[in-house]
């Protein structure tokens, strides 16, 4: 017979084990799945409830509140000095080297002496504690690092872009450009903001460009960009731009982020983009200067181009440093 001792052991185990099983399925979660499902069942369950809810009472109930806070923030960077600019890149904890080059290149908010530009890197938060302390450490540095509550994974980038255009609504509304990228893009500048923001020029509304991409979901599970059918059943997606960079008008990222509360949640987030603007009627232009590929350096080339994907931080300085020391050099 087992002791009275030994069964008050089991027992304990076994309710916080139960306990914990609650938690664990009951609370909010940040994973895809508990974003993407719950919240369609809630809302299907609620409409089939009430049939004679309106449309505006159903926008009023968000299927996806973003309800997370800032760990790291940067609310007053904006407070000074309206940019012109906001360059958003989403990076993961371990990519220091990247955002370093990045700070040190393309990214260095000084290389415009008449134009103030914003460099923020947008990160979840890390399983890992030590790495979370890590970039704590590099934001008391630079302070240009913003970070929400959710998980840092390949499943969440939408909710990291998401909570970049947040942040512009939020603090910067008073920005005129925005550009989405990630940290293994090399962005010239120079292109960027004379060639296409055109500072000398109104700034345009409801504008959104990049390298556009009229495609429809992968069901090949195999996939890294794999859409099950149940969550995105339609045949083609809408136009959507490559996630490697984007550049949109500063008015367009709380439409987007007002849009997302709305819409069910998709783990592609430039899929997802794409989604919201078809909802708010804003159709992406086509530029053929952002590339979503590796290429080859040349001077001359990347000359032409805005965006080049897949460069390391180590192709980051030496392409930076051979352009701005070649700025005299035609080709």
């Amino acid at each position: 017979m087992p002791s009275k001792v030994s069964c008050l052991y089991v027992l304990t185990v076994v309710c916080w084990a139960s306990a914990l099983w609650y938690l664990s399925i009951s609370r909010q979660t940040t994973s895809y799945v508990s974003q993407l499902s719950v919240p369609a069942r809630k809302m299907a369950k609620a409409l089939k409830s009430n049939a004679t809810t309106t449309f505006s009472n159903i926008r009023t109930r968000p299927l996806n509140p973003h309800a997370f806070d800032f760990i790291i923030n940067e609310p007053k960077k904006c407070e000074t000095n309206v940019p012109f600019l906001v360059i958003l890149i989403t990076t993961t904890h371990k990519e220091f080297d990247a955002r370093q080059a990045i700070r040190e290149t393309w990214g260095d908010e000084s290389t415009f002496s008449d134009l103030r530009i914003i460099t923020l890197f947008l990160l979840g938060r890390s399983t890992d504690a030590v790495l979370n302390q890590m970039v704590e450490q590099e934001s008391e540095i630079f302070h240009d690092i913003v970070v929400e509550d959710f998980i840092d994974s390949y499943h969440n980038l939408t909710l990291k872009t998401l909570m970049g255009m947040r942040w512009v609504a939020t603090f910067c509304n008073q920005a005129k450009y925005v550009m989405k990228t990630d940290s293994d893009i090399f962005v010239n500048m120079d292109n960027l903001v004379y060639k296409l923001l055109k500072p000398a020029t109104k700034p345009r509304r409801r504008y959104f460009t990049g390298y556009v991409i009229n495609g429809g979901p992968i069901r090949d599970m195999r996939s890294k960009w794999y859409m099950p059918k149940d969550l995105y059943p339609e045949s083609k997606y809408p136009p959507f731009c490559s996630g490697t960079g984007y550049v949109f008008s500063a008015d367009v990222a709380e439409l987007i982020y007002k849009t997302s509360l709305h819409t069910r949640l998709l783990h592609l987030e430039d899929v997802y983009v794409g989604v919201c603007l078809r909802k708010l009627a804003i159709h992406p232009y086509q530029n053929s200067g952002f590339n979503h590929w590796k290429m080859a350096y040349s001077l001359c080339r990347y000359r032409r181009v805005i965006t080049v994907h897949q460069i390391s931080p180590e192709e980051m300085h030496r392409i930076w440093n051979d352009m701005t020391s070649k700025k005299h050099l035609k080709c």
